[in-house]
């Protein structure tokens, strides 16, 4: 089965940067549209930013000039660079294709505090 591994979260504080990584499987990871999400406690999961296969990318509203996603498919990752950072970006987050989600993988945890 597919599998959805996410990295790079870390406690930082307000302003700073974080830089993380969603590897997946299979051979047709190039032609998915990936996204990452987020989930703080007691919250929905929402939806972040997404780069299809073409390398379009979409942002939400409340990351825009902040974070930048991107792709490498020769190593069947997805990127998401955070700057900027907020503590109201205190969250879990998580990677998945868009449409058909796969299983979700654990998250990465990323704390912004003082």
């Amino acid at each position: 089965q597919v599998q959805l591994v996410e990295s790079g979260g870390d406690l930082v504080q307000p302003g700073g940067s974080l830089r993380l990584s969603c590897v997946g499987s299979g051979s047709r990871f190039s032609a998915y549209t990936m996204a990452w999400y987020r989930q703080a406690p007691g919250k929905q999961r929402e939806w972040v930013a997404q780069v299809n296969k073409r390398e379009n990318t979409d942002y939400a509203e409340f990351v825009k000039g902040r974070f930048t996603i991107s792709r490498d498919n020769a190593k069947n990752t997805v990127y998401l660079q955070m700057n900027s950072l907020k503590s109201e970006d205190t969250a879990v987050y998580y990677c998945n294709k868009v449409g058909y989600p796969l299983d979700w993988g654990r998250g990465t945890q990323v704390t912004v505090s003082s």
